[in-house]
């Protein structure tokens, strides 16, 4: 049965919105903050309504065996520079884990921006009862906007850990 879950994150940061938006529009400055772990990994992005991005890569964890990841999204609006609404699916192992809503609202303040993230998602498959997903989810998307917020200051960010929901290995 799939769960069902819903959080968000708020974020101020030192840039105007639309220095924001190009950082999620423009693959080079994505790239630097939106990466998957592990290894041999390939991206591909299509920044339009209509088009997405798909991102796989191998990871091993400590004493686990390696997984294939992959991220597929499709973008569903893109209004002007101030909101981006997208969904996306976490592939493992083949399997498709958990599917999301997501939606970026950038809004201007005095001394820059005001981003807004709001995911909504439906797990599919889960470990045990699924209890440790959100909590996984939500903090690998605060180490993703970690990354976003470095890519904004100049920075490369590192690479961030995985954003999946934490593997049954029983």
């Amino acid at each position: 049965m799939a769960r069902h879950d819903t959080f968000s994150i708020s974020r101020h940061l030192d840039v105007p919105p639309g220095e924001v938006f190009t950082a999620f529009a423009d693959t080079a400055i994505r790239r630097r903050w939106f990466r998957l772990p592990g290894s041999e990994a390939s991206y591909e992005h299509d920044f339009r309504v209509g088009g997405g991005e798909t991102a796989r890569s191998t990871y091993t964890g400590m004493d686990t065996a390696p997984e294939e990841l992959e991220y597929r999204s499709r973008y569903i609006d893109i209004a002007g520079t101030h909101q981006l609404v997208y969904g996306y699916e976490a592939v493992v192992d083949g399997e498709l884990r958990w599917t999301s809503l997501v939606t970026v609202q950038l809004d201007a303040e005095t001394d820059g921006t005001r981003l807004e993230w709001i995911e909504q998602v439906a797990f599919l498959r889960y470990p045990g009862d699924g209890s440790s997903d959100l909590a996984h989810l939500r903090g690998a998307s605060v180490l993703r906007l970690n990354g976003l917020e470095a890519a904004l200051d100049g920075g490369d960010a590192s690479p961030c850990p995985p954003i999946r929901p934490t593997t049954d290995r029983r």
